[in-house]
C-alpha cells in the first residue's frame, strides 16, 4: 500500500511532466498597446522559430493561418520550447 508521502511524490512528478509537456501560450499586441491571448501562433512566428506547421501540430501548438505578422516574444518562446522538447527525447 502507498502512505501519504509516496502519493504527494507521485502527484509531484504527474504535475511536473503535465507543465513541462503543456505547449506556450500566444500573446498578440491589442490596439491599447496590451497584450491580450491570441488564438495561435501566425505562420510568419513559426517560420522565424524554425518549424512547419505540421511540426507545429506534432508538438501540439495551437496555429492560426489568419493572423498576420509576428510577435518577437512568441518567436523566443517558440525557440526555447522547441529546445526543451528535443533535449527530452
Amino acid at each position: 500500500m502507498w502512505n501519504r508521502r509516496d502519493w504527494a511524490q507521485f502527484f509531484d512528478l504527474v504535475n511536473q511532466r503535465m507543465s513541462m509537456r503543456r505547449p506556450p501560450r500566444p500573446l498578440d499586441r491589442s490596439r491599447l498597446n496590451r497584450l491580450i491571448p491570441a488564438n495561435g501562433y501566425s505562420l510568419a512566428e513559426l517560420d522565424d522559430a524554425g518549424l512547419s506547421i505540421e511540426q507545429a501540430e506534432i508538438l501540439g501548438l495551437p496555429v492560426d493561418a489568419g493572423r498576420v505578422g509576428s510577435y518577437g516574444p512568441n518567436v523566443s518562446t517558440l525557440r526555447e520550447y522547441i529546445r526543451a522538447t528535443r533535449s527530452r527525447f
